[in-house]
């Protein structure tokens, strides 16, 4: 059986994405399809840079499944717990914007992970395990990931989430703090404290209050039992919050051409560099690199990264 370092869960899809930038559905003509999902996007990311990656995750036995398992073989991600259910595959339709993209979420078979895809030898060699808050809205994929999540922190990984909060996906705002409490908490006693990446977005989604200041909104991360807080700002960049500290780290002027998916991108070059033994300024400048990359290429990335590469520029 193949370890992976890296085991990503949750929600993997197909996005159905406006090929130009629109306001709305009904102003979009032409939509192009795109294998998707924040846990699938970051694990292809992950597969380009190199990493041990495995995706945990369930898709409908379809041709849309089929599709996507192929695009997840290319990208180099382990897909030997990729399962198939009698629900179809979880469809997104995105209109393209600049800023952020408007989606409608079409969900079945995503939400079916059960605990059954998580053997204990699946878990030995993990250093990083990771989900969103996309997959713990619904149950069985919910309490299987719960559970995995723990076996993973005492087989000694670190727990990391994306708070990708949205109340079309998950209404009870407040249930979505408590549930992902609880999964922070799992590695609240382990000297690798949990990881959350969280865009401004989201956190205005999630706390329903406007970001004013990025310390405080950092540290209501920190009171939801994270140990680092990276907050994705947008134009002003990513702040950064752990035991050694804080720093803000800017953006860089790039021609965008397509954000979806940018934070994923960023993601996966954070945690590439956290897994080589970096310090957190290198990690956030290695998850920058990616996300330019990623922000003017329009859909998935395709080609071999190179994290040394990335992080001389």
């Amino acid at each position: 059986m193949q370890v992976p370092e890296i085991i990503c869960t949750g929600e993997v899809l197909v996005d159905l994405i406006s090929t130009e930038y629109s306001e709305d559905f009904r102003s979009a003509a032409t939509y192009q399809r795109l294998p998707g999902g924040s846990p699938a996007n970051l694990a292809m990311n992950l597969g380009q840079l190199g990493c041990s990656v495995g995706l945990v995750a369930t898709v409908g036995n379809d041709d849309t499944g089929a599709l996507l398992r192929d695009e997840l073989r290319e990208r180099n991600v382990d897909i030997q717990h990729l399962s198939g259910a009698a629900e179809p595959t979880t469809l997104i339709l995105v209109t393209k914007s600049k800023a952020v993209s408007n989606f409608e979420a079409y969900r079945g078979a995503d939400a079916e992970i059960t605990i059954k895809q998580f053997p204990d030898a699946y878990l030995q060699n993990c250093k990083i395990f990771h989900t969103t808050a996309f997959a713990l809205s619904r149950d069985p994929a919910r309490t299987s990931i719960l559970e995995a999540a723990a076996r993973a922190v005492a087989a000694g990984a670190r727990l990391s989430i994306d708070v990708n909060y949205a109340s079309k996906i998950w209404p009870d705002r407040l249930g979505a703090m408590w549930v992902i409490n609880s999964y922070l908490s799992l590695g609240a006693d382990s000297d690798k404290k949990s990881l959350v990446k969280c865009s401004d977005v989201d956190f205005v989604r999630l706390f329903d209050e406007t970001l004013d200041d990025k310390e405080d909104a950092a540290e209501r991360l920190l009171d939801l039992g994270a140990g680092v807080v990276c907050l994705t700002l947008g134009a002003e960049g990513c702040y950064v919050v752990s035991e050694a500290g804080s720093f803000s780290l800017p953006v860089r002027p790039v021609d965008v051409q397509d954000t979806t998916g940018a934070g994923d991108a960023f993601w996966s070059g954070f945690l590439a560099a956290h897994v080589a033994g970096e310090d957190w300024p290198t990690c956030a400048r290695a998850g920058r690199a990616v996300a330019e990359k990623k922000l003017t290429t329009v859909g998935p990335l395709r080609e071999a990264l190179s994290l040394e590469a990335l992080l001389v520029d």
